[in-house]
């Protein structure tokens, strides 16, 4: 994998969200009892904070007195700091307890987080970006206008020091999963006390859209033209002809406000400036056109945008797939992949037929892309 954050490699995931859903950590739990619990801790970090506060008050106070009593006399000076040491020293003592406690609440809460957002996915809709897009597809008949088929693409960050391993047989992923730790002996010679590192196996959490709904509007001056020709001209030289084909009353067009190329379908997108140009247009669904002394035929198609209204998305694990992190960067990166593939494909270890194995070495980034599985 490059180290560039456009460095991808094809993994599979399960065809259907259910068979790979983690189980909730704690099952008793909802998410209100979860959300009062996160309130708490942050009221708990909140009083914590004042404590430590004064504590750093009082730590300066007493390093104030101690400076004063320096200017005194020698004797006094030797008497009185010893009583001030123990205080300094009991105050800071104390800060650094506080501190240690404030650490764990903090990690506590972000754990408490993270089993929120998996109990309920709606709270993570709002964090989405916003993102343009075009749907493409065939109608066989009219049911077909309002269902869609989603087809997953996730993109998955793979940081410096991990990998993702993808076996033949979900029963391997597992057994690789049950040991958690492994340690992987590597070509290094005759030192083999220091060629074995220790790896840590974890699952690979996804979430999946599971249901998804749009209102659809189709514009009244806006149409899309498809089935272009492949010609070895410029895109602007292309909308310039579109443009000045579909102006012309004679070929049933009229003024053009916009044209835009969508990069995605391979569609031209034309808006009219006045209604009633675009729909007579796309009754007539075909029409021909002439660049140069070549005639071209285009197809003529409605243009429907819409908004995604309700969008629900379902926790999903992936049954090959496991995510290997804590890899030392003690090797090249070809033969780190290598090492770690001949680890895990041997079966004394626990493991299995590799089907994919992907190695982002430390310092750098990598992004694995999820598709459908295609069993």
């Amino acid at each position: 994998m490059d180290s560039s954050e456009s460095s991808f490699t094809r993994l599979s995931l399960p065809g259907s969200p259910e068979e790979g859903s983690p189980e909730d950590g704690s099952p008793e739990e909802t998410p209100e009892h979860v959300r009062q619990e996160i309130k708490r801790y942050e009221a708990f970090c909140n009083a914590l904070n004042q404590d430590l506060m004064k504590l750093q008050m009082a730590k300066e106070a007493v390093e104030q007195r101690t400076r004063e009593l320096r200017k005194e006399g020698e004797l006094l000076k030797q008497e009185t700091l010893s009583n001030i040491g123990e205080e300094v020293a009991v105050v800071l003592a104390e800060q650094n307890s506080l501190k240690h406690e404030r650490q764990i609440l903090k990690k506590k809460l972000e754990e408490v987080k993270k089993r929120v957002l998996w109990e309920d996915p709606a709270r993570v809709l709002p964090a989405l970006p916003e993102k343009n897009m075009v749907f493409k597809g065939l109608m066989a008949s009219k049911e077909d206008m309002n269902k869609l088929m989603l087809i997953p693409r996730i993109h998955y960050p793979l940081l410096g020091g991990s990998a993702l391993i993808t076996f033949e047989k979900a029963e391997v992923a597992q057994r690789i999963l049950e040991m958690k730790e492994h340690v992987v002996e590597l070509s290094c010679g005759e030192e083999l006390d220091r060629c074995r590192v220790r790896v840590q196996a974890a699952p690979v959490d996804l979430l999946l859209p599971s249901a998804l709904e749009m209102g659809l509007t189709q514009s009244s001056r806006s149409i899309l033209v498809s089935d272009l020709p492949i010609l070895s001209i410029p895109e602007e030289a292309l909308l310039d002809k579109l443009e000045l084909f579909f102006s012309k009353t004679k070929n049933g067009g009229g003024e053009v406000e916009s044209r835009e190329f969508l990069d995605d379908s391979g569609q031209v997108m034309l808006t009219f400036a006045e209604d009633g140009v675009a729909e007579q247009l796309i009754e007539r669904g075909h029409i021909q056109f002439f660049i140069g002394k070549e005639k071209y035929e285009v197809k003529i198609s409605p243009c429907i945008s819409g908004n995604i209204t309700n969008l629900q998305l379902q926790p999903s694990c992936c049954p090959r797939t496991v995510l290997l992190t804590g890899i030392p960067d003690v090797l090249d990166e070809e033969s780190m992949r290598d090492a770690l593939e001949i680890h895990f494909q041997k079966g004394s270890r626990g493991g299995g037929e590799v089907d994919a194995l992907d190695y982002v070495p430390l310092g750098q980034v990598g992004v694995a892309v999820f598709t459908e599985d295609a069993d």
